[in-house]
């Protein structure tokens, strides 16, 4: 796959308005969604990228990781190359529309415990689409190296929805973490957390992230939701600060249902590194494992 060098970080806020403008065009009859189009065929690559202490700060506060330690978060490294995967999503070669897309899961290797004080060089790709039964879903790689070596890296997946008819045995969608969310039994409760209704624009302000749907109501009923629902890499986030990750560490979340903001969600996980949270009628927002991965992959 050819490489294109970027010189800076993609400006978040322009991008959100190009998805939007081409939003209606990619969701016309013409060009629907499906599972055959042509992908973005450019790993994108910003060199030297350095991390902003302050907007680091802001990140572990709202999302409750110990402020000041000298290693990263092992989700920061997805807000550092989120801007990446943006340009991405909003090109023209693209085939699914900004708006509505839904991010439905996330995988997460960290090979080496990265530094606040280093040097990284991040990449994104669009990795291949496949047909779900709601639509069509995307998966977005991105990858973090430091002095050559690849040190973390993600594999996200959005969904598109739309009308759509599946063949006999197709898959739908890439699977969670073992076991049905709903016919589960609940794990053991570890907290409960009451959260306020600036959690969004929080999150948004630390991450750059300031998609209408996260950050009021009123912008936020444009779209569906009663009120603002919470990032879901914000309640990945959450959930592994508060369960703890070793150096080397592979995660797995699964977003089933959003988080409206304010609300009171329950966080449950047991001995085995299974973790979710949990809300009213005990509806799984979140589902996840963390598991040891082998250093010196990759």
């Amino acid at each position: 796959m050819p490489a294109h060098t970027l010189d800076r970080t993609p400006s978040l806020t322009p991008l959100l308005a190009r998805g939007a403008l081409l939003s209606p065009l990619k969701r016309s009859a013409l060009n629907r969604p499906r599972a055959d189009a042509d992908l973005p065929g450019t790993r994108l690559v910003l060199p030297g990228v350095r991390v902003d202490l302050a907007r680091l700060a802001a990140y572990e506060r709202v999302c409750g990781f110990p402020v000041g330690d000298d290693s990263l978060p092992i989700t920061y490294p997805h807000v550092l190359g989120f801007p990446l995967a943006m340009l991405l999503m909003t090109d023209r070669a693209f085939p699914l529309p900004l708006l509505g897309l839904v991010h439905t899961s996330v995988e997460i290797t960290r090979h080496r415990l990265l530094t606040t004080n280093g040097a990284y060089e991040l990449s994104a790709y669009v990795e291949e689409l496949a047909p779900h039964r709601r639509g069509t879903e995307a998966s977005v790689r991105t990858e973090a190296r430091k002095g050559g070596e690849l040190v973390w890296e993600s594999r996200s997946t959005y969904l598109a929805r739309h009308r759509r008819e599946l063949p006999a045995g197709t898959a739908t969608g890439a699977p969670g973490p073992a076991g049905s969310a709903e016919e589960r039994d609940a794990l053991p409760l570890v907290a409960s957390w009451r959260l306020g209704g600036d959690v969004g624009r929080r999150y948004a302000s630390a991450s750059g992230d300031r998609n209408p749907i996260h950050v009021h109501p009123l912008t936020a009923r444009l779209f569906g939701f009663r009120r603002a629902i919470a990032h879901g890499m914000w309640t990945a986030a959450r959930c592994l600060a508060a369960h703890g990750t070793p150096q080397s560490a592979l995660v797995r979340a699964e977003f089933r249902a959003p988080v409206l903001l304010p609300g009171t969600v329950e966080y449950g996980a047991d001995g085995w590194g299974n973790f979710e949270l949990r809300g009213a009628g005990g509806r799984v927002h979140v589902r996840g494992e963390v598991r040891g991965a082998p250093l010196g992959v990759g």
